[in-house]
């Protein structure tokens, strides 16, 4: 197994990301959120002009592949003392492999920042757990209103960066 993480830097690499995730997205969170406000949040903060708007406002965003197939995507912003994860985001069809823990593994060690920070929607169960498995606490909820009457109703969890978590095989890993 493969996994690698490339930087998204260029118009051909915005338009895979947005493919992945009007994929992801239609996928996993019209359960969570209801499908209007899945295409409202797609348009306002996936689509290619949002993310190029996030990538010159110092977010730095990666596609992920596994065996060279592109599976997912993450972002991050440096702020300071955090560094906070906008998105991760695997498909379904390749959940379960390692890859989101692969990710976090890489964020820790490709960023100095002591503290990683993001926030999850209350009822993503299945996102909550997997970031309390790999070592995040909930340390408060956040309500953000982001238009067109919708809000993201969240839980802000946190790790220290250089906090250690069990892989599935039990070894313990940076």
């Amino acid at each position: 197994m493969l996994i690698e993480f490339k930087i998204v830097d260029n118009i051909n690499a915005i338009a895979k990301v947005v493919k992945l995730a009007k994929d992801i997205w239609n996928e996993h969170y019209i359960p969570v959120i209801g499908s209007n406000q899945v295409l409202y949040m797609l348009e306002k903060f996936q689509s290619e002009d949002a993310i190029a708007q996030q990538i010159a406002q110092e977010y730095k965003y990666y596609m992920i592949f596994y065996n060279q197939v592109e599976t997912g995507y993450f972002s991050v912003q440096d702020r300071g003392d955090r560094l906070f994860l906008s998105k991760l985001y695997v498909l379904k069809s390749f959940r379960g492999k390692g890859i989101g823990k692969q990710a976090i593994k890489f964020i820790k060690s490709a960023f100095d920042n002591p503290i990683i920070q993001l926030t999850v929607n209350k009822n993503n169960s299945d996102s909550i757990t997997f970031y309390k498995n790999v070592g995040f606490n909930i340390v408060d909820d956040v309500v953000t209103d982001i238009g067109s009457g919708f809000v993201m109703d969240d839980y802000v969890m946190e790790i220290n960066s250089k906090t250690r978590f069990q892989t599935e095989t039990g070894v313990t890993s940076a």
